[in-house]
């Protein structure tokens, strides 16, 4: 009788003893010492000869290898830890736990340890940190400094007075695709610190630009601050005067101009865009930079890297290159874009009547343009998204 009671206590515990053997096993591998190498063994039979499955935590990538060679890049600095944390923690709870791309993280100088640990802690993915060569990163020998240091104590519009401002509109303009880290990948999607990402995202952005032939996707688009760019125009049809050669078939210059034909100021907020690598790279692009770069306009002016990247993009690709993300709500401070209704179903957090972006000029002008090129025969503005 005491025996049937015994066997029947130990199994009535059997279970609760087995979970704890096995939490004290994890947690005592668990120490930092051990984590890095650490493998999940997973034993699917009881028979001696036991078949053993080895998962690195290390390379976990869900559903396996990436579909595409993309990653998720910023420019950043240490002290925009906090700011990026909340970026990554809604990129990853939107999109990226689905999928673990890797994030890539440059700065012009070296990365904290703190900065490292506390972005890596918000995620699965791979995080590469990298730094800034000179030339990337520089004010070029052909700038007269005097002229130069007249503009900056000049300058009425913001960051005027900034050397570390133009040198980050050059970066961005023409150096950070031909970053190293940046070197085998085939699309990225540039995220900055303090922004909001409010729509789950059902679908992989890279894939759906892959598949459709897709270069460049933005989804903010408003006129630039002309004081910041007084000759950028100008420049820009010097330059395709000299090299018409270079200008796509069918591509979307009538969005940069008003209905007198000026140029109307109209750009794509590069804070978010994710592009297709070899438009970039290409020798288009790449002329063009190196064009504006020769002019001075980035640091006697304040040339930004989105009116560059947009006028670069109607210039160079054909207009079903260009795709509008309509569907991705999201906030840079002082500026948000929603997708219609997102204030009473689908997967968005955020309220529409709040968002004035989508009605603005620079946006119905691209829709309107882009459509007069693609499906010219159509009655009303379509819905670009997937």
């Amino acid at each position: 009788m005491a025996l049937t009671s015994y066997r029947c206590l130990v199994w009535r515990h059997l279970p609760i003893m087995i979970v704890g053997i096995l939490a004290g096993y994890i947690v005592g591998c668990n120490k930092p010492a051990v984590r890095q190498t650490l493998t999940f063994k997973h034993i699917f039979s009881r028979t001696p000869q036991q078949t053993v499955i080895d998962v690195d935590i290390n390379k976990y990538e869900p559903n396996g290898v990436n579909p595409v060679k993309a990653a998720l890049v910023a420019l950043v600095r240490n002290s925009d830890l906090f700011g990026l944390r909340s970026t990554i923690r809604q990129i990853e709870d939107r999109f990226n736990a689905r999928h673990n791309y890797p994030y890539i993280f440059v700065n012009d100088v070296e990365f904290t340890e703190e900065f490292k640990r506390g972005v890596r802690d918000l995620t699965q993915a791979h995080v590469h940190f990298g730094i800034l060569d000179e030339e990337s990163w520089k004010v070029p020998e052909w700038i007269n400094r005097e002229q130069y240091e007249h503009v900056k104590s000049t300058a009425q519009y913001p960051h005027g007075e900034k050397d570390s401002y133009r040198k980050m509109c050059r970066f961005q303009s023409g150096y950070l695709h031909r970053h190293p880290l940046l070197a085998d990948l085939d699309f990225y999607w540039r995220i900055e610190p303090d922004v909001e990402y409010y729509c789950d995202m059902n679908y992989d952005p890279f894939v759906f630009m892959q598949q459709n032939g897709l270069k460049y996707g933005w989804n903010i688009a408003m006129p630039e601050f002309m004081a910041t760019i007084p000759t950028l125009w100008n420049t820009t049809v010097q330059f395709v005067a000299e090299h018409s050669e270079l200008l796509a078939p069918d591509s979307l210059w009538p969005w940069l101009l008003d209905e007198h034909g000026n140029y109307n100021g109209c750009h794509f907020w590069s804070n978010f865009e994710i592009v297709d690598l070899s438009f970039y790279r290409s020798a288009a692009y790449q002329t063009f930079f190196d064009y504006l770069d020769r002019a001075g306009g980035f640091f006697y002016e304040r040339w930004g890297d989105a009116p560059v990247h947009s006028i670069a993009a109607a210039l160079f690709l054909n207009a079903s290159q260009v795709h509008y993300f309509d569907d991705i709500g999201y906030f840079h401070p002082s500026v948000l874009t929603f997708p219609q209704d997102a204030r009473t179903k689908g997967t968005c957090v955020c309220d529409s009547n709040k968002s004035f972006v989508q009605d603005g000029i620079c946006t119905v002008r691209f829709l309107e343009v882009k459509q007069s090129i693609v499906n010219p025969n159509a009655t009303k503005l379509a819905r670009l998204g997937p």
